[in-house]
């Protein structure tokens, strides 16, 4: 019994969160938000807007095609660009960053993430057949989530 009361609140908890990300129009977004997108979107393709509450904000995404590598931008409700989360190359990895993320598994993609002045990598990596996500910073150091 209390394990199918586990299984039913994980489930709820799980739709709850994926439910937070809102599917949304150019035409949904506030001004101030379509304005910054369509000005840091141009020359890429536009693949996708969502709208997500974090720690009861309310930001905007919009995920972005850019010569064949995916670049996706977070907004916050008045336009400003909070986030820039964008795929490189493995080799374009700084060399600690490829060591770190080698030393957890074959490297399967990386994300570079910058958040103001601060860049951080994401990698996503399998080992013993699971893939899990390694966060590092420039000098290979693996970061807590």
């Amino acid at each position: 019994m209390r394990l199918s009361y586990f299984v039913v609140m994980t489930f709820i908890g799980t739709a709850t969160a994926v439910a937070a990300d809102q599917k949304l129009a150019m035409k949904d977004l506030p001004p101030a938000v379509r304005e910054a997108v369509q000005r840091e979107t141009t020359g890429a393709t536009l693949k996708g807007l969502a709208k997500e509450v974090e720690g009861g904000q309310t930001f905007y995404e919009a995920e972005t095609d850019v010569g064949g590598h995916t670049r996706d931008l977070l907004f916050d409700a008045t336009g400003h660009l909070v986030e820039i989360e964008e795929q490189i190359a493995i080799d374009a990895a700084p060399a600690p960053v490829k060591a770190a993320l080698e030393s957890r598994g074959k490297i399967l993609s990386v994300e570079t993430v910058t958040k103001g002045t601060d860049v951080t990598y994401e990698g996503i990596v399998r080992k013993n057949g699971r893939k899990s996500q390694v966060t590092v910073d420039a000098d290979g150091k693996i970061l807590k989530k």
